[in-house]
């Protein structure tokens, strides 16, 4: 059946090692993987002008429902809603502006 030597079975796991080690060598399985470079340009020109567009409709979005919420609770419309009108679009305009201005570097 089997042997009980175990110095044969310890000799025998080696060299299963070293063999199976030269195989996934020449397979190219043990070659580490290429490490992605960070972009040098800044980030994708597309993705960006798709978060500033969505800055500036959901800041104005919140906006026009805050004016809209309060000229139904006090039935002043539509004052409160040409009022936050500005303060939505004053709000995306900041934030456009944090995101397009200088990179902080640490």
């Amino acid at each position: 059946m089997m042997d009980d030597d175990p110095a044969k079975g310890h000799d025998d796991r080696t060299t299963f090692d070293q063999r199976l080690a030269a195989a996934r060598n020449r397979a190219g399985l043990d070659k580490p993987k290429p490490v992605a470079e960070p972009q040098a340009d800044g980030p994708n020109p597309f993705s960006l002008a798709m978060r500033l567009g969505a800055e500036m409709v959901a800041s104005l979005v919140v906006a026009v429902a805050i004016g809209y919420g309060l000229d139904r609770l006090f039935h002043s419309s539509p004052w409160f809603m040409i009022g936050f009108v500005p303060i939505g679009a004053a709000a995306g305009l900041r934030n456009v502006i944090r995101v397009m201005g200088p990179a902080k570097k640490d």
